[in-house]
């Protein structure tokens, strides 16, 4: 059994509910254990992942968050950045699954986010799960 952080950038609630449903029906299916982690936006999973990552206390992560394309640049910021740096700590051997939505509109996201549709934070979970096999395998 292992024990994740589920990392929210809670901005739009009723999709992450979903998001976080997933995700977490995931992990304990799988008989892992899971807290949560609510911080204010996508920019700042990767951050929070990295502080908690040294202290030890987990053995994977799942960012989760929603993103939808707006009338500015700023999308693109949000979603590049974030993945960037969550590509950077999983490259540094942080088992991370990406569940952050990057949507045109909220009805792509309740889509994805909804876990009787496509479950995308139960994928994320799935990712997360599978890096850090792959890491015990390896290490």
């Amino acid at each position: 059994m292992a024990k994740f952080l589920i990392v929210e950038a809670r901005f739009y609630d009723h999709l992450n509910d979903m998001l976080v449903a997933g995700a977490g029906a995931r992990l304990k299916a799988n008989g892992h254990e899971y807290e949560v982690m609510v911080v204010p936006g996508a920019l700042e999973i990767p951050g929070a992942i990295a502080m908690a990552s040294e202290g030890g206390d987990y053995n994977g992560f799942v960012a989760i968050g929603v993103v939808i394309r707006g009338e500015t640049y700023h999308f693109e910021i949000v979603a590049g950045e974030s993945a960037r740096g969550i590509m950077a700590l999983t490259m540094d051997g942080v088992p991370i699954g990406n569940g952050i939505l990057t949507v045109e509109n909220e009805a792509q996201a309740i889509v994805r986010a909804d876990p009787k549709q496509s479950d995308k934070g139960g994928d994320a979970a799935k990712a997360a799960m599978a890096l850090l096999t792959i890491k015990e395998q390896y290490a």
